[in-house]
């Protein structure tokens, strides 16, 4: 099944169709194979388009040196031949202009585009950066069981070429064009249409699973979100992509992860969104994950693992925990993604500020008994121990409040102390000591951070932002819609979750979308154009903060 936006493509969003690319199958005769110490002696070109030859280019060239007799007996071609041609520095610019823009294309092409940058080098140019086209290796992928070998007089005479190859550049040239040509007919089955295509096919197709490739066929070069599917039509994995084609079509070639041979193995079909911008692609693929948790997206079990670090504030004497679900009478941290960054923030809390450790329920007017020993923490003179009447509650009480001030957004109140803290421990060569106080620093900067970002999202209510011609619809951190000019509404078709209750924590079901939209948002934020209901406090301006604290621990 296809969902699109009902939007006509442009012809950029279609990629260069092949029937419109432009391309110059070149040939080159040299004094030998090694690039970096033989030369060239002649060049033959042919350009084309549609399948139809538009021009040739052909010219002798003096070496410079003598022509090996091995390699006369091959080409025909001798030091009296090429005594009177030009050299290759006279000839790069007309070769340069003739080749144009075109892809560029060779039977083996690695050998004669190696054998033209070396001469561009060696006289002082800019090399040339265009696209290029392997025959040989494209022959090998589509029709290679078919022939004893891929050497262009084999391939020739097998298919009947009406240019048959002599070792001379220009008909070697013309032979490897109409080689192309079977190619490009043959891949066309395969699903490869655009000149992107054809360029990655030497990767693609020679995958085990290369004839799934035209599963691919239908998918546009645009952004939105694929899923491959297996025995009815259940989801194995979903992903987002900037250019869906593209994207997918690399799992079949360049994409080496332990988990992709299995998955494509499975695939019975591949189904897609289109949709108008990446982050809308990247919400969507969000909101799929959480809500199918297809078997191979790693990232459709981590929700379980959420957890948050609450400060129970309301409670007399209070301390930190790690909680799976927030409570309306604390503030919390998170949700964070696991509980070892919960601990390692924990732990940086504990280093820099000495509250409580003991879980154990102290009313307000706690009473120490008279043989109440002190906790190992406090002993320690790293926690405080209010059941032991080990603290005094003013003094308490402005230890919460610099917790507080942390867990609201601003952890300036420990890092200088943990950051003097790391410097003191690595002069004393106590590296892992320094190592480990630079974790915890870490983690707890990364979920104030975190933390933070979706706290102004919520906060900002309903707002319209815009960048460019795109404009997210949000409401409390949740995407409504995505509107572009020249399109109609994008027309989500995953709704988004529950409305998210301001004042209170962002549940773990809500947070991986909130948490891309603030993020893009933070990191764009000089590029956007926003109306609010609420306040807008993007960027966050701790976002710069931590790093360089990240950077200096």
């Amino acid at each position: 099944m296809t969902h699109e936006l009902p939007a006509q493509r442009s012809f950029d969003d279609l990629g260069t169709p092949l029937a419109a690319a432009t391309f110059c199958v070149l040939d080159l005769e040299t004094t030998g194979g090694n690039r970096h110490d033989d030369l060239i002696t002649e060049i033959g070109a042919v350009k084309v388009r549609c399948g139809e030859v538009i021009g040739t280019f052909q010219t002798l060239v003096n070496p410079g040196r003598a022509i090996p007799p091995q390699v006369s007996v091959i080409t025909g071609l001798t030091d009296s031949i090429v005594a009177d041609a030009p050299r290759i520095e006279s000839v790069l610019p007309s070769l340069l202009s003739f080749l144009g823009d075109a892809v560029f294309v060779g039977h083996n092409v690695k050998f004669d585009l190696g054998f033209v940058q070396t001469a561009l080098d060696r006289s002082g140019r800019d090399r040339w950066k265009g696209s290029a086209v392997d025959t040989l290796a494209l022959a090998r992928r589509l029709v290679r069981d078919e022939v004893p070998n891929c050497r262009l007089g084999t391939l020739a005479r097998k298919f009947r070429f009406p240019h048959q190859p002599s070792h001379r550049a220009l008909d070697d040239a013309l032979a490897t064009t109409d080689l192309l040509h079977l190619l490009i007919e043959r891949a066309s089955g395969l699903g490869v249409t655009g000149l992107d295509d054809l360029v990655a096919f030497t990767k693609l197709g020679g995958h085990p699973q290369s004839a799934k490739l035209r599963l691919t066929a239908d998918l546009p070069r645009r952004p939105g979100v694929y899923m491959f599917t297996g025995h009815s039509k259940s989801i194995l994995y979903a992903g987002k992509a900037t250019n869906l084609r593209q994207r997918v079509r690399s799992y079949f070639g360049s994409d080496d992860r332990r988990k992709v041979g299995p998955m494509l193995n499975e695939t019975q079909g591949i189904e897609h969104i289109e949709l108008p911008d990446p982050l809308t692609a990247e919400v969507v693929e969000t909101r799929i994950i959480a809500r199918l948790q297809p078997r191979y997206n790693q990232r459709g079990t981590t929700t379980a693992k959420y957890c948050y670090v609450r400060l129970d504030i309301e409670q007399p004497w209070p301390r930190l925990s790690i909680v799976k679900k927030p409570a309306p009478s604390s503030i919390h941290l998170g949700p964070l993604p696991s509980r070892r960054m919960a601990t390692l923030a924990v732990e940086a809390l504990h280093t820099a500020i000495p509250l409580r450790r003991c879980a154990q329920r102290l009313s307000g007017d706690h009473q120490p008994a008279a043989d109440a020993s002190i906790c190992s923490t406090a002993q320690f003179g790293v926690a405080r121990c209010p059941r032991a009447g080990n603290a005094n509650p003013a003094k308490y009480a402005a230890l919460v409040a610099d917790a507080a001030r942390v867990f609201g957004g601003d952890p300036t109140v420990i890092t200088a102390q943990l950051r003097q803290r790391m410097t003191t421990l690595a002069a004393s060569q106590r590296f892992e000591e320094a190592a480990m106080t630079r974790d915890r620093l870490s983690a707890l900067l990364g979920a104030v951070q975190r933390t933070e970002l979706m706290h102004r999202l919520v906060e900002a209510a309903q707002a319209e932002v815009a960048m460019g011609d795109t404009t997210w619809i949000i409401d409390r951190g949740r995407l409504l819609d995505t509107r572009s000019d020249g399109r109609l509404t994008a027309a989500i078709s995953i709704a988004p979750g529950d409305p998210i209750e301001p004042g209170l924590p962002v549940p773990v079901e809500a947070a991986d979308e909130v948490l891309v939209l603030a993020r893009h948002f933070d990191r764009h934020a000089e590029q956007l154009r926003v109306e609010a209901s609420g306040p807008w406090r993007f960027p966050l301006e701790l976002s710069t903060d931590i790093e360089s604290i990240r950077r200096a621990a």
